[in-house]
């Protein structure tokens, strides 16, 4: 069987315990074969169990039964929004769809990765064996340079991947559309004992992390922007707190960096920040500089 189609059949399989309260074994095959999942094919029971423990090693996702024989997730929480569970289940799922519906092809329009992505095995391989590599790197507007690093963690943002290295001084983000080259090195580096990638960049917005202090934001979203806020949340601490028919409240606990503060800027007249006062006045005086281009 190929893997594109195996990947299908997991993805088919956890998407539909997650959207339903319980399936029996007949209840599965009856939506299998009302989908053409494999052509018509039943799903049987070897092959079912076969699958099963696919989209356990694959996802870290149990599929349990219970006493009327129903089968569903046992941890959906394995692939909360952030996990790379949740992002590859979102892809595959995805691809398997634009497989089964290439005359379509021209309808389904997504958003391209701008550059970087050639290195991708290379980096995967280094984070997974613990091995440092030689990287050049060039920032936008200065001179490129060649340095050793030990690559930690791989972050999407914006449409742009960043790679999370430690550089013998500090932890830095690497954007991958700046990497000129990546070489694999033999030396191998410990992985910081107590160390979180996910943790690192918690208290943020994106990917950057210089410091700004952690404090108490509250914005205010007026007419339908409240309800992207509920919808796609800018931040995990993110909390509706005041409801009205006019606008809503939201409080998170986050650092306010550029990244931050260029995300509310995306979102106009809809979005209004309430406190703290500083994080306010950058708004207003970033905002004001935004008009002065166009007097």
């Amino acid at each position: 069987m190929k893997e594109s189609k195996k990947y299908h059949y997991y993805t088919w399989l956890v998407t539909t315990l997650l959207n339903s309260k319980g399936l029996t074994l007949e209840q599965l095959n009856r939506r299998w074969m009302n989908e053409e999942v494999a052509d018509g094919d039943p799903l049987a029971r070897t092959t079912f169990n076969r699958y099963r423990d696919g989209v356990l090693e694959m996802f870290g996702l149990i599929i349990d039964c219970d006493r009327e024989h129903r089968y569903f997730i046992a941890n959906p929480s394995e692939i909360d929004d952030d996990s790379m569970e949740r992002w590859m289940l979102s892809t595959l799922t995805v691809g398997g769809v634009l497989a089964d519906s290439a005359s379509l092809k021209d309808r389904i329009m997504l958003e391209s990765v701008p550059a970087g992505e050639e290195f991708l095995p290379t980096l995967i391989r280094a984070i997974k064996t613990n091995r440092y590599i030689m990287m050049g790197y060039q920032k936008f507007g200065s001179e490129g340079y060649v340095k050793q690093v030990a690559p930690l963690a791989l972050k999407l943002s914006k449409r742009r991947w960043y790679l999370l290295a430690d550089t013998g001084q500090d932890k830095r983000t690497y954007s991958l559309d700046r990497i000129k080259s990546v070489e694999l090195t033999k030396d191998t580096f410990k992985f910081p004992d107590n160390f979180s990638p996910q943790q690192y960049y918690c208290e943020y917005f994106g990917v950057l992390t210089d410091g700004t202090p952690l404090c108490k934001v509250v914005v205010r979203a007026y007419g339908r922007m409240a309800d992207y806020l509920r919808t796609l949340p800018v931040h995990p601490s993110q909390k509706e707190t005041l409801t009205t028919a006019d606008y809503a409240d939201f409080t998170m606990q986050i650092r306010p960096t550029a990244d931050f503060v260029n995300e509310l800027i995306s979102r106009g007249d809809g979005i209004e920040v309430l406190e703290p006062a500083e994080l306010r006045d950058r708004m207003a005086k970033t905002i004001s500089a935004i008009l002065k281009r166009y007097e």
